[in-house]
């Protein structure tokens, strides 16, 4: 029975060629096949024109490797997800507690306590307030303390703002002078937490998000300062 030598080439060619279509792991169990498949070339090649051992032996070492790198990333796969299954949870114990963050916090006519950082040589701070829009609302005198104060929520009038979400900032000034501008933390319930690119991502009451390793303080619901 005469065979021809360039069936077999076709064969494997067909056969990778369907292997690129299929998961990782196909390679992996397809690796008994290949060696069939180089046996079979060395079987039935033309004698007067051998193939070259060395294309076996790379054939067979290229393959080898893919299967390993196949094996690797689907163990680093297992592994990413174990993780994150970990992290998620840890953080599940977080939902409900109340985190200190610069993020956005809801405001619905309850007073917010404030944890300004003003410069230590400032001999004047000032309170910024911006809108959802990043609008400055109000400007206010405070304290040169970094203790907690407390923002009222209402103008110079006594009319409250609108419900909605703030940001607030302290700037630093001496003799008239700009020192530093940083934002104030404040507490603010968290809601959900997700896993996002490796990363856990908190949603706070009101809507703000927040990576978990910005958050700077946790405290159950209502303990204020």
């Amino acid at each position: 029975m005469d065979i021809s030598t360039t069936s077999i080439p076709q064969t494997i060619a067909q056969t990778n060629a369907t292997n690129t279509n299929e998961p990782n792991a196909v390679l992996s169990s397809d690796f008994d096949t290949f060696i069939q498949m180089l046996t079979a070339q060395a079987r039935y090649q033309d004698p007067l024109e051998p193939i070259d051992s060395s294309e076996y032996a790379a054939q067979l070492a290229q393959f080898s490797m893919v299967e390993q790198q196949v094996l690797s990333n689907d163990l680093l796969t297992a592994l990413t997800s174990q993780l994150g299954m970990g992290t998620m949870s840890q953080m599940a114990g977080w939902i409900g507690m109340e985190a200190r963050t610069t993020a956005p916090v809801a405001f619905d006519g309850s007073p917010i306590t404030l944890y300004p950082k003003p410069a230590a040589i400032a001999d004047e701070v000032q309170l910024i307030v911006r809108d959802s829009s990043g609008v400055i609302v109000q400007r206010a005198q405070m304290p040169v303390s970094s203790e907690p104060a407390v923002w009222a929520g209402v103008t110079e009038t006594g009319a409250p703002f609108a419900d909605g979400t703030y940001t607030f900032e302290t700037e630093s000034r001496r003799e008239g002078q700009i020192l530093s501008s940083a934002p104030a933390e404040t507490y603010a319930r968290i809601t959900e937490a997700r896993l996002l690119n490796g990363d856990t991502l908190l949603i706070l009451h009101g809507g703000a998000s927040i990576l978990a390793d910005d958050v700077t303080g946790l405290r159950e619901p209502g303990n204020a300062l």
